[in-house]
């Protein structure tokens, strides 16, 4: 089966399907977690709408998508904070698709977008319960820095120069 990662409008429907789906999941991981329930249906509606992505639109961000076998399986963010650094967010592929190599490839496509963009620099943060996440960007090269920003919800703050080891990421990959 293939994946393949494509740029995709922050207000397309399979934008909008996706970041439901990842919005919907880490807010009940979270509720879950700390409350011992899932997220009010009520709220959930609420932040949803409220984050509506624009951040992610040119010239001073994307939005990329990641099919495989043609469905619409995950996505990554990238926008610019200032002239070098760049910011990795909604990093998500769905349940049933991990395992399966797209989110290495959804990081990678990422840093090429932060690239082009001209970042030098890409910053991300995650939270405890995310352990899957916060390996897979240590193994990326990503180095664990001190709180970059005051979200209530990150516990963990990475960081990775772009400068180094810039190779080519193919927009299509075998698995």
């Amino acid at each position: 089966m293939t994946w393949t990662i494509t740029p995709e409008p922050y207000d397309s429907p399979v934008a909008a399907a996706l970041w439901r789906a990842y919005y919907t999941e880490v807010s009940d991981r979270w509720y879950l977690l700390h409350e011992g329930r899932r997220t009010d249906p009520a709220e959930l509606e609420r932040e949803i709408a409220a984050t509506t992505g624009a951040e992610l639109a040119a010239p001073t961000g994307t939005l990329l998508v990641a099919r495989y076998a043609g469905e619409p399986a995950g996505s990554a963010g990238v926008r610019l904070l200032d002239t070098e650094t760049a910011e990795l967010t909604r990093v998500f592929v769905h349940v049933g698709m991990r395992g399966r190599g797209g989110a290495p490839l959804l990081v990678r496509a990422a840093e090429e977008a932060a690239r082009a963009l001209g970042a030098h620099r890409l910053i991300l943060d995650t939270r405890s319960d995310l352990v899957a996440a916060r390996a897979l960007y240590a193994r990326l090269g990503y180095e664990e820095t001190a709180r970059h920003n005051d979200d209530p919800y990150a516990e963990h703050w990475f960081r990775k120069d772009l400068r180094r080891g810039s190779a080519d990421v193919p927009a299509t990959s075998e698995v």
